[in-house]
This record gives C-alpha cells, structure tokens and sequence, in this order.
C-alpha cells in the first residue's frame, strides 16, 4: 500500500476438517487470551502478541495435524506452523520476507520470498528447495516495498505455481515454475507490485492484481500472452500516491469473474473475457486488503481500518452470495485471511504490509455466536493457508 492524499468525500451507499469453533474458540481464549489491544496512535498492540512467541511442544516429524494453520512471516525469514488452539509449534526458515503462500494437494508449500520461491514439506515440516527469481529485482531488503515475490498460486494440476514479482520502482513479472523440476520456464512482464496472483478455475488464466498500476493482468497459460485490463472504480487520480487501488482477489467459481473489493464501499466485477468491471456497493467503510471465498460461496474481506480520518475500525465482511454483508470488528490492523475445510472459521493475520501490525491471527466463527479471539503466532504474518 501507497502513501497517499486524503481520500475522497464517501458516497452512500478429502482433509478431515478442522476442530469445532466453539472448541477452538473456548481454548484459544483460555489459553492465550483476547491478545492485547490496538495501542493509543495505531501503533502494535500491547502484550502478549507484541512478539512471537516461542514454539510449544513440537508433534513428531511427518506428522503434522490436519487443519494446522501454515503463515508466512514477514517479518522474519520463515514460515510458522500454527496450531488453531494452542499458536506456533514449528517454525521453517525459508528466506527473507516471506509474502504470500499457496500449498498444493501434495502438502507441499509454496512461498514466494525476498530471494526466491521456497518450497517445504508441511508434513515433515522441513525446507526442500528455494528457487531463484529469474528476474533481478535488486538487493535483498525487507519491508513493504521489498523486491521479490508477492502474491503466489498453483494451478489446479499443481503442476505450475505462479508468482508474482515486485521489481522496484518498475513493472512487476509473473514468473511460472514447473513444479516438477522446480525450474523457472518463464517470465511475463505485468503490473506493478504484484499483490495476488490467482488461477482460473480450468487453469487456463493467471491473474496478477498490479497494485501501483489499477490493473489486473490476465496471462494465458499455455502461450504466455498477456492483457491488462484497468481496475479503478475511483479513477486512477493521485497514481502512485493513491490509496484507493487494488490489493487482493478471488475468482467466483460461477462464472470465473474477479472479485476485487475496495474501501468496503466498492466490490469490482472483473469479468477477464472482456475487460468490463461492474461495481457493487459494500457496507464496512474501511481501508481493505485480503480477501478469501467460503465453500459455499460467502466472500471474506479483510478491513485494515484506519487510513485517514472518517474511517471505521479493522474488520471482517462477510459477504453472501446475494450480496447482504455482515461486518465483524477486530481489533488492531489484519492483512490476510483463510477459511478452514468445514467452512465454520475464518483465520486473519495480524502482519499487515504497514506500520502497525501486530504478531498473531484472529480466530473468527463465522456463524457469529462467539466473539473474535486473538491468537499469538508467527512473527507480522502476511499469507495464511489451512493444511
């Protein structure tokens, strides 16, 4: 996310599943408590997530649970092995900066990196390969504008991931990997600061949402063509200085269009066939970034909360099918989310790509009979999937 002016006046507008909510919840609270509280100003929240807690006792290796959450942990040089009730219980280390996550039916993750695209065995929980970027993108740095890989995917075969490559102050480049081989097979320039790479459905299309560029970038995935398409339901006013532009998507299963939302007062429509991009009007009013899809088709926003002045806490929206939200408080700035197989719980991580993030992830039931839990894991997590 950019640095930008103040925003315009608002217009009106077969896994066995993870554990219970109500259990995970009762023992997430009992054991680590509501977490500590955004602090006076924006900044981190106050203990027991202000750092990363220790790893707990650590199940034998290769045996890694069903339903163990894997974050990538920006704000170090590994991923964590977050266990929904108890927090972290393994770390990997994986290379500097690590952004976004995508693991294939085979258990093995893929995470895009400041130095490359690491690949580990979630079940033995150890590092097997990191493949080098073809494209140079400078010194190896941290922080919110390092160069390297950011959003990350696989195809549905799982035998190509596609990652999306920040090159500083220039156009970002999707990179394809052959699983296989674990090889670089090509490069296609794209938008700038590639912040979600997505698959089509029959993994004939990759998408790469350019965050700096208002754009999404749809690349065949056979012959490699690319076509940008604009993305800028508020206009592509202010440029780089901007705020109101595009982070994260997800690809409807219905119908294959994009699901881009902005502001929590704009969902854009992307349909890739065309270019066109229809508008919806949301409900939360607040700064937004992540964004997953239920398996019954409920949309999740991330809402980071506080950009200028006017805006509405963090939360989480959740979207039905017929567009009715419900908009779910939290506490502190999050940056990503992810849905457990039973599609009971949603997990957001507390990272965050700015200043004020905070070293755990909420713990949301969907059905809202419980209130939010915080939970310690990880060191500022950004990408988040359930193994």
């Amino acid at each position: 996310m950019s640095a930008g002016p103040v925003r315009p006046a608002r217009r009106a507008g077969g896994r066995r599943a993870a554990p219970a909510v109500a259990a995970v919840l009762a023992a997430v609270a009992l054991l680590a408590g509501c977490g500590g509280t955004a602090a006076p100003g924006g900044g981190p929240p106050s203990a027991p997530d202000a750092r990363a807690p220790a790893p707990t006792a650590t199940p034998e290796p290769g045996a890694t649970p069903e339903g163990t959450l894997l974050v990538a942990d920006f704000g170090a040089d590994t991923v964590s092995f977050v266990d929904p009730v108890r927090g972290v219980f393994d770390r990997v280390e994986v290379g500097t900066a690590p952004y976004g996550v995508a693991v294939g039916a085979d258990g093995r993750a893929w995470v895009a990196t400041a130095e490359g695209v690491a690949v580990v065995d979630t079940g033995k929980r150890t590092r097997l390969a990191r493949i080098p970027y073809r494209t140079r993108t400078g010194p190896v740095t941290t922080g919110e504008y390092r160069g390297g890989g950011m959003g990350i995917a696989l195809a549905p075969d799982g035998r190509h991931a596609y990652v999306g490559v920040n090159v500083p102050d220039g156009d970002g480049v999707l990179e394809v990997i052959d699983t296989a081989t674990r090889t670089v097979t090509g490069t296609v320039p794209v938008g700038r600061r590639p912040f979600d790479v997505d698959v089509s459905r029959d993994g004939s299309e990759a998408y790469a949402t350019g965050h700096d560029s208002f754009d999404v970038t749809s690349v065949r995935t056979d012959t490699l063509r690319a076509r940008r398409m604009e993305v800028a339901p508020y206009g592509t006013e202010g440029g780089l200085g901007s705020w109101l532009k595009p982070h994260y998507a997800v690809v409807r299963p219905s119908d294959g269009k994009l699901l881009l939302p902005f502001e929590g007062e704009r969902l854009a429509v992307l349909d890739p066939r065309t270019g066109q991009v229809a508008v919806e009007r949301m409900t939360a009013d607040t700064h937004q970034h992540g964004a997953a899809l239920t398996p019954d088709g409920r949309l999740l926003v991330v809402g980071t909360g506080p950009i200028t002045s006017g805006d509405d806490a963090a939360s989480l929206t959740i979207r039905e099918p017929d567009g009715s939200e419900r908009v779910v408080r939290l506490d502190g700035p999050h940056e990503d989310v992810a849905v457990s197989r039973d599609g009971r719980t949603a997990y957001v991580t507390g990272g965050f790509t700015r200043d004020g993030y905070w070293n755990g992830i909420t713990v949301v039931a969907l059905d809202g009979r419980t209130p939010p839990v915080r939970l310690a894991a990880g060191e500022r997590p950004l990408g988040i999937a359930v193994l």
